[in-house]
């Protein structure tokens, strides 16, 4: 535990109290150790002495430092123990936050929260922004300046010239974007962090560059000898659930196709992933009740396990949730509860959503993509017919929901689980029903559609679903396209 706000005295009559006396340097070494006073007073009760000499201090602190690292590898070999136990056959969960979940929605949380994104995002942009604390800006005589902040408050000004406000934990600042650099902070999203290069006019900034924390290359992948197959939005449960185009799937991956080479295909795939909208759920949207043909929620979950289990055993179907399944509609979202896992095939793997999954050395990032709405809405140039182009935007920003406050609930978790801190080698996701692949700087993006056709409320939103594509994926190698729905 840090020292704060403790002087020499302090100790020394903290020692006194406690019928001690201590050598001046002695109190030196406790305040250079950061450790606590209390602490190192409690083992020093320990020692045959009056005086408590350096060498007494220097050897507790030792025995404390010791302590730590033992506290240290035992808390390393328990998180050994529970990434082992999540470890199923060829597939590891790296990352969910499936039983972790903290957030009881207090205003702490929502503190501990915005600091581990901004925090996360500001160490992916370290490297290449040689950021100085927004309120020392005024005291400092350079031109050009470099800061870090969060991104609020977005405002066109001319066809030419923009601003935005961005604020770190010092202070808050204005930046003005004019010619090309207008039009990418026309697309800045709130609460995403940036970096900004630019030359310090009075209290403002006139941007010369706009950093995104964006994602590196992903080197070059070694080609694996098997598929994984990539689908979402089941809508189990839904009268408009495409039943017969189903079936033609389950026929096509356990190799009963009747074509030769479909076949070959099919045989190679060991796993699919299922991102989320398992079931159609109930009272998700106005109506809904009217395109039910199963309503209760626990039947949903039985005809889901039903349709899983007609799938051959020795694929691996990893199932992550989305906003019609029956866990919390913040995100992240823990896995399905057990009552409902439990209904499920033994090759039915439960993680949560987003959840980092790797299977055989690939490493899958499997995300909802409710998020897909607010970043669509808030970009003009994207469409729901090119789904791929807003999951794109998600690995620039280095986010999953960039965006706080909007279509996207956000659990304030004391860490933001959001955070593309690490680099998949595919990104996939759902719940807009459009398909879209892309391969962005060595990433995979898959957006799957969806196995439900067009819904009385998305004729509304003008929503059109492009249903039963599913995406078929060799490791290093080929992409297939596969359409079971005319």
């Amino acid at each position: 535990m840090v020292i704060k706000n403790i002087d020499n005295r302090t100790i020394i009559a903290k020692f006194a109290v406690n019928g001690f006396n201590i050598h001046p340097k002695a109190v030196e070494l406790i305040l250079k150790s950061g450790y606590n006073v209390d602490r190192i007073i409690s083992e020093a009760r320990s020692l045959d002495s009056f005086i408590i000499m350096p060498e007494d201090v220097s050897e507790i602190l030792k025995r404390l430092k010791d302590e730590e690292k033992a506290r240290a590898r035992k808390a390393e070999k328990k998180q050994q123990k529970a990434r082992a136990k999540k470890e199923v056959g060829n597939v590891r969960i790296l990352k969910d936050i499936t039983g972790r979940s903290t957030c009881r929605g207090t205003v702490e949380d929502f503190v501990a929260y915005f600091n581990s994104r901004y925090e996360k995002l500001y160490s992916i942009l370290k490297p290449r922004v040689k950021a100085i604390p927004i309120a020392s800006l005024s005291r400092i005589k350079a031109e050009t300046v470099e800061v870090i902040g969060f991104v609020d408050n977005v405002r066109e000004i001319s066809e030419k010239k923009a601003f935005f406000d961005l604020e770190d934990k010092t202070g808050r600042v204005r930046v003005y974007a004019e010619g090309k650099l207008k039009d990418v902070a026309m697309e800045l999203l709130g609460d995403e962090v940036v970096g900004v290069v630019g030359k310090l006019r009075g209290k403002t900034i006139i941007a010369d560059r706009i950093i995104f924390p964006e994602i590196p290359m992903n080197g070059s992948k070694v080609k694996k000898d098997f598929r994984i197959v990539f689908i979402s939005d089941t809508h189990f449960g839904s009268n408009k659930f495409l039943r017969k185009e189903w079936e033609k799937f389950v026929k096509w991956i356990n190799c009963e196709s009747g074509n030769d080479d479909l076949n070959r295909l099919a045989e190679s795939v060991r796993y699919i992933f299922i991102a989320g909208d398992i079931v159609d759920g109930i009272g998700i949207y106005p109506g809904q009740d009217k395109e039910l043909e199963i309503i209760d929620i626990y039947e949903q979950y039985e005809f889901a396990a039903e349709q899983l289990e007609k799938i051959r055993d020795e694929v691996k179907i990893i199932l992550s949730p989305g906003n019609h399944d029956a866990v919390r509609q913040a995100e992240p979202q823990p896995s399905l509860p057990k009552e409902f896992r439990d209904l499920f095939p033994k090759n039915v793997i439960h993680v949560g959503n987003p959840a980092y999954v790797e299977v055989e050395g690939v490493k899958v990032l499997v995300y909802h993509g409710r998020s897909i709405d607010d970043v669509i809405s808030k970009i003009n140039r994207l469409s729901y017919e090119k789904p791929q182009e807003a999951l794109i935007e998600l690995l620039k920003r280095r986010h999953l929901s960039p965006i706080y406050g909007e279509r996207s609930p956000i659990a304030p978790e004391s860490e933001d689980y959001l955070v593309i801190d690490e680099i998949p080698d595919v990104l996939h996701s759902g719940h807009v029903h459009t398909y879209g692949t892309a391969f962005y700087r060595g990433v995979l993006v898959v957006n799957s559609s969806t196995w439900q056709a067009q819904t009385e409320f998305q004729k509304k939103v003008n929503l059109n679903p492009t249903p039963g594509n599913v995406a078929v994926y060799q490791p290093g190698g080929t992409l297939h396209r596969l359409r079971f729905c005319s």
